[in-house]
């Protein structure tokens, strides 16, 4: 990256660090129960929610404890269950339609990352009925109140539930972005195990290595403070600790320290923004339809050893808290240690170290998109351009160039 950007990325990243204490954050109030939506619903006036989800987890039945709750309350609702792996503009539009068709009041985005962002893209949408999904693409575009949203995570590992961002697929481009805005952190935060307990392996491990990803990534960005590295490392150390379990013996306890693991991790990268394994896992979300926690679990490897020196000190500090080495340990030999216990559990899970299907003609394009998703605003531990991004997406494509 020339030196002009650089200064330039520098200076925007170092304004929000500064301006991180004064902003409006706020942390959704927390539930342990499905059974409590039903009073929060009332308690908040509202009366008929839409439930945004995805055909995996309702064909499970999974919503049913939220659908009977509801009905013994005497509360109306209605379901939109679409949701694709990384949801589309073209989803947004049918949940809103149905939304406004039948008077809803109020959103649950029940499921992982994805029904939560089409439920705050319906919200954006209810609040500025003027503007599209594009025109609200970036930073602080929202700006008024959206419905009351209430997110149940079904997954440990978007920690959507507790984020100012929305990320979106165009239809019709496939490019892939974000709405990222204050309003859009949910109201509510349902941490029910329970709704964790069918689901499969392959959702198990590529969701909590996305929340790995999220800590890791806040915690060696550049635009942290004491409270986001304090939840970026318990995220880590708890997700070392319990994913294991939480995939191979499906433990109650495992579940429950995965989501509270999963929701640490959003607080701290909502705050502290999160880096290039992000930028290059969203490009193929986009392209590719691959899904975001299998994206970010096999690109995080690479991007780590790929920033070399500039990651070594803050991956040392996280060698040491999880016990993986100690102070004595040389940086860089400390870093290695982080970076081969990622490789470890990625092959544990079955995750793939590389990704063969994508195409050499598309790289440019790619990292052309990668670069403007990260440039300026995350604050990463070394400047990339575009060129030395698409050094990454062949390294993770399986080229020998």
């Amino acid at each position: 990256m020339n030196v002009f950007k650089s200064a330039y990325c520098r200076i925007f990243q170092t304004v929000f660090k500064i301006a991180l204490p004064l902003l409006p954050y706020k942390n959704p109030k927390i539930s342990d129960n499905i059974g409590d939506i039903a009073g929060v619903i009332k308690a908040n006036g509202k009366n008929k929610p839409l439930i945004v989800t995805d055909k995996m987890i309702y064909e499970l039945g999974l919503c049913a404890s939220l659908e009977e709750s509801l009905k013994a309350e005497g509360i109306d609702f209605r379901v939109y269950s679409d949701v694709v792996a990384n949801p589309t503009t073209d989803n947004v539009d049918e949940a809103l339609k149905i939304y406004k068709e039948n008077a809803c009041d109020c959103l649950v985005a029940f499921g992982g990352g994805s029904p939560m962002d089409c439920a705050k893209g319906v919200g954006a949408l209810v609040a500025r009925p003027k503007k599209t999904l594009n025109d609200l693409g970036g930073i602080l575009k929202v700006k008024k109140k959206i419905p009351l949203l209430i997110a149940v995570p079904t997954t440990a590992g978007t920690g959507s539930e507790t984020t100012l961002a929305c990320v979106i697929v165009d239809s019709k481009t496939r490019h892939k972005y974000a709405i990222n805005d204050f309003p859009l952190i949910p109201k509510y935060a349902v941490l029910d195990e329970e709704v964790t307990m069918t689901l499969p392996q392959k959702v198990v491990s590529t969701t909590g290595m996305d929340a790995l990803t999220h800590a890791i990534e806040a915690y060696i960005g550049r635009s942290g403070n004491k409270s986001t590295r304090r939840d970026a490392l318990e995220a880590i150390e708890l997700i070392f600790n319990n994913i294991e379990a939480s995939y191979f013996d499906k433990t109650r306890e495992a579940r429950k320290n995965m989501l509270i693991a999963s929701h640490k991790a959003g607080r701290a990268f909502s705050k502290a923004y999160v880096g290039y394994v992000h930028a290059v896992a969203h490009s193929l979300g986009g392209k590719y339809d691959t899904p975001h926690g299998l994206a970010n679990a096999v690109i995080l490897p690479t991007v780590l050893e790929e920033y070399g020196k500039a990651a070594h000190k803050k991956l040392k500090k996280i060698a040491v808290y999880c016990g993986l080495a100690d102070k004595k340990t040389k940086a860089a030999e400390a870093a290695a240690t982080v970076i081969s216990k990622i490789k470890e559990l990625n092959a544990k899970f079955g995750i793939p170290e590389k990704f063969d299907f994508i195409k050499r003609e598309d790289i440019k394009g790619l990292a052309a998109y990668a670069d403007k998703e990260a440039n300026p605003l995350y604050p990463v531990p070394k400047l990339w351009n575009a060129k030395k991004l698409e050094k990454i997406y062949l390294k993770v494509g399986g080229y020998a160039d």
